[in-house]
Order: C-alpha cells, then structure tokens, then sequence
C-alpha cells in the first residue's frame, strides 16, 4: 500500500492518534521512573519537504548541557511556568536554539507523551517548517543543526534495539539507535519519539 504523506494526512494521523495526558506505549522507559515527580518538557519535531522528500529537522547538543551532553535531539526543552501548552513550549525552544521564527512554524499536531531517563515528561509538537533557513544556533546549547529523510528513518535496516544499562546495571528496556548518517547518531529518546511518529503515519509497526 503506497501512502500519500499530505500535510493534511499527516495531521488526520496525528489527530487521530493523540490522546492528551497518555503516555506512548511505544515507550522503553515509561516504567522506569514510577512514583517519580516528572518534569514537564516539549520538543519540537521540525518536518520540512526539501529535496523532493519530508525530511526532519534535527540538532546536536553541546558538551556542556546539563542533560544529554553531545545528543542528537530535537529542538525543546522544559516548560516555563507561564506556559499553558507544549506548542509554546516547544515553539519557544526552537527560537531560542536555533532561531525558528514562530511565523515559520505551522503546527499540525501533537504525539502522546514519553517519559525518559531523566525523568522528563515529554510532549511532541509536529510543525512544518521552511527549509533551507537560515539559522541562529545558542552557542550554549547547540553544536549543529541538520537533517535526515523521514522514509530512511522508516526503513527497519536502519536502526536496531539495544538493552539499555541505568547505573551500570541492565535493564529490560531497550534503547533504540540509528545507523550513523551524515556523521550523526541518532539514538535514546529521540530516536524512539521517531518511531513513535513513524508508527502514527503507518511507516512502521508499532
């Protein structure tokens, strides 16, 4: 079955999908932190069609965060307190480190939320954005800013599971990686917020 990726299918698919306050079942680490006070969080999953493809928009993180030091990652971050809804927080996040202009966001959707390591409770926000553009990186935060074809993401030889080891101990919860493209590693929550989008679009099983 050939699918058509529309804008407007791609939002149908997110609409559909999106239960507010779930958290995504397509998640290694919802059970790790149980009990705990989770710290609200949004990232922005920046889509762009360039080359002829949808291909998403992505960010390296510095050596001197304080959390996933040298991380590919999404655009986000913590939700300020004078925020009512992860659009804003993710939207913000996105100006402030790499400079996307609000105007330059179209937003179509919302994933249910995922739960990571650091005990983040993280919503996605999928928006359009124009590409090339020309960005402002916070030196503070972000390295390099760059970008993978969504359906190379899809396609299952690129990425494999691996058992996840918290504090030197294993665990059964696997932590998905991608094969190095562009000289990048895409890998930890990020990578399985990706499948969580693929499998909301029918490009993978979930």
């Amino acid at each position: 079955m050939t699918i058509h990726l529309t804008e407007d299918f791609i939002a149908e698919k997110l609409r559909t999908a999106y239960r507010a306050g779930v958290i995504s079942s397509v998640n290694g680490f919802a059970g790790l932190n149980s009990g705990a006070r989770l710290k609200c969080a949004a990232v922005l999953i920046p889509l762009t069609w360039w080359q002829d493809e949808w291909q998403i928009v992505l960010t390296r993180r510095t050596e001197t965060v304080e959390h996933h030091k040298g991380q590919v990652s999404f655009p986000g971050g913590g939700c300020a307190t004078n925020e009512t809804s992860p659009e804003d927080t993710a939207v913000r996040e996105a100006g402030e480190e790499i400079g996307l202009e609000p105007a330059n966001i179209r937003i179509l959707g919302l994933m249910n939320e995922v739960i990571t390591t650091t005990q983040y409770r993280i919503t996605p926000v999928i928006g359009i954005v124009p590409w090339p553009y020309p960005i402002r990186l916070e030196p503070a935060e972000v390295v390099r800013v760059f970008t993978i074809p969504l359906l190379w993401m899809a396609k299952r030889q690129n990425w494999e599971e691996r058992p996840f080891a918290q504090d030197g101990a294993a665990s059964p919860f696997p932590v998905v990686t991608y094969h190095i493209y562009d000289g990048e590693v895409l890998w930890g929550a990020t990578a399985r917020i990706m499948l969580n989008f693929l499998g909301v679009l029918g490009l993978i099983n979930t």
